[in-house]
């Protein structure tokens, strides 16, 4: 059997399960398993498969009809510049949260040799991402999950910044190492009633621990703004990752630690979805 056919195939069985970009994902999928890129995947659709191949994709398109996103199939999702490596351990990085690194890149132009803490790594998307575009930085990335260092450590190695980041396995509240230039975080920050209404894709498949953020949301973020506190170098800046409608309950947590805030940033839905601040 053909490529043709086999998408064909994939994309009907989709559709009937309501995922949305049937075709796309049937493309994607089989770029994956005959090691191809898309283009390759388009322009060759009579190129037979073997039995194996079949077999491989079919399995991936039934994880793809029950809802498994296309970045855990594939193991990896690109955020900024580069390539990560993910597993259902830890968030699939979002194109919304690349506001970070745009934001850390415009205030530190014309800084070199910072110390960068970032509070729940995950993937390390974030963090990395910053070491790779400034060779002189240091980062230390400190996170709950085991499984979530191990990903960071083979992103650091794949993006070869290993040798500038430290790893941590600890709960903040626990984490007493350093004082950093720069603190980033995207903590869990979902409450309780927003979080049983997520689409399916996302509670059945991605980590609670990553997402939800007790009864209102902000009892993690209320943790890191604490540490944070006590962590950062007077003059130094926090930038944390919040919910659409945590703006105002956030700066006031912000200011009684000692925070002077600085700007919101806006996300690609121009929902709030960041807050710069400077330790005073």
């Amino acid at each position: 059997m053909n490529i043709e056919k086999q998408i064909q195939e994939a994309t009907d069985l989709l559709k009937k399960n309501f995922i949305k970009s049937a075709g796309l994902d049937s493309e994607i999928l089989m770029s994956k398993v005959i090691n191809k890129n898309r283009n390759y995947v388009i322009l060759n659709l009579k190129e037979k498969l073997n039995k194996k191949k079949i077999n491989d994709f079919k399995d991936l398109v039934i994880q793809r009809s029950k809802g498994k996103p296309i970045a855990y199939l594939l193991q990896e999702k690109e955020f900024w510049k580069y390539q990560f490596k993910i597993d259902k351990n830890v968030l699939i990085p979002r194109p919304d949260t690349e506001i970070i690194v745009e934001e850390v890149l415009n205030l530190t132009k014309n800084k070199s040799k910072l110390k960068i803490l970032d509070i729940g790594i995950g993937s390390g998307c974030i963090l990395l991402s910053i070491l790779k575009e400034k060779n002189n930085f240091y980062g230390t990335g400190v996170d709950v999950s085991k499984k979530c260092l191990n990903i960071s450590k083979i992103n650091a190695l794949r993006l070869g910044v290993f040798k500038r980041i430290k790893l941590f396995n600890s709960n903040i509240d626990n984490f007493n190492y350093g004082k950093y230039d720069l603190i980033i975080s995207n903590p869990p920050y979902i409450n309780k009633l927003d979080y049983k209404c997520l689409e399916k894709d996302i509670i059945d498949f991605e980590p609670k621990i990553a997402l939800y953020g007790g009864l209102d949301g902000l009892s993690e973020i209320n943790k890191v703004i604490n540490k944070s506190s006590k962590l950062i170098k007077k003059r130094g800046r926090f930038i944390l990752e919040i919910g659409f409608n945590q703006k105002n309950k956030v700066k006031k947590l912000l200011k009684n630690k000692g925070f002077y805030i600085n700007k919101t940033l806006k996300d690609l839905a121009n929902n709030d979805r960041c807050i710069v601040s400077t330790k005073i």
